[in-house]
């Protein structure tokens, strides 16, 4: 965004601009973000139905917005800081061009998976760097992320995944809550059993637990990030297309 908001009367003053013209206001914002076609018409709705769509026949990824623009001027600034919960991990910063290199090498290997635009992608994994770079490379490539909770149990794992008929779980051996590990990979394989959809199972090594690999359905996601393209371009997509799913509890 070119403006930033330094103070409560400035916030007051926007905030008063959203309510009495949207339209404009709106307006005004997305022309900060690149558009490989500009829209033709801001705003329809009908709550009768309801049905509202925003900046209509608009084409752009949002991962063009969130890293691409960045790297010529700012690829060495800090994009992601994770804090590790054990005083004894390394905290992890990645920069725009790290963070740009992870998530077209981890959208080569989507790709390399069968995933295309449109095709549904379920997250089950622990707070750690990977996940942003998973949902970054699901955007990138037009597949639909549905980020499931890593404490949920295998019942409410295999509902979603069924729901949404997702074609690829990412998700870790294992994912550390205080000094405990949660099964993640275990919770995951009971899920399965009853996920017709799940072709691929894409697995990080987070614990390093002594889990089950299924031949033909399960891969390691740091081998298959080994030898991956570093580049991989952006899926154009349309400004209404459904970026994420996202259940409640």
């Amino acid at each position: 965004m070119n403006k930033k908001i330094t103070t409560y009367k400035e916030y007051k003053s926007e905030y008063k601009k959203s309510i009495t013209n949207p339209e404009q206001f709106w307006e005004e914002k997305a022309q900060n973000f690149i558009w490989r076609e500009k829209w033709n018409n801001i705003l329809n709705w009908d709550f009768t139905k309801p049905e509202i769509t925003w900046f209509e026949g608009g084409k752009l990824n949002i991962t063009e917005n969130c890293l691409d623009r960045h790297l010529a001027k700012n690829g060495d600034t800090t994009a992601i800081t994770w804090v590790a919960n054990n005083p004894k991990e390394k905290n992890i910063n990645l920069s725009y061009n790290k963070l740009h290199i992870q998530v077209c090498k981890f959208a080569n290997v989507l790709k390399k998976s069968g995933t295309k635009k449109g095709d549904r992608v379920c997250i089950y994994m622990p707070m750690v760097p990977e996940l942003a770079v998973a949902v970054l490379a699901c955007a990138r490539i037009g597949a639909i992320h549905s980020v499931v909770f890593a404490g949920f149990s295998a019942k409410s794992l295999s509902d979603r995944i069924n729901d949404a008929t997702c074609k690829i779980l990412i998700t870790s051996d294992g994912g550390f809550r205080g000094d405990k590990i949660t099964p993640l990979k275990e919770i995951a394989d009971q899920a399965m059993k009853n996920t017709p959809s799940i072709k691929k199972c894409i697995v990080l090594e987070r614990t390093k637990s002594n889990i089950k690999m299924k031949e033909g359905r399960d891969i390691w996601w740091h081998k298959e990030m080994e030898n991956t393209n570093p580049n991989c371009p952006i899926e154009i997509m349309d400004s209404e297309d459904p970026l994420f799913i996202l259940y409640t509890s």
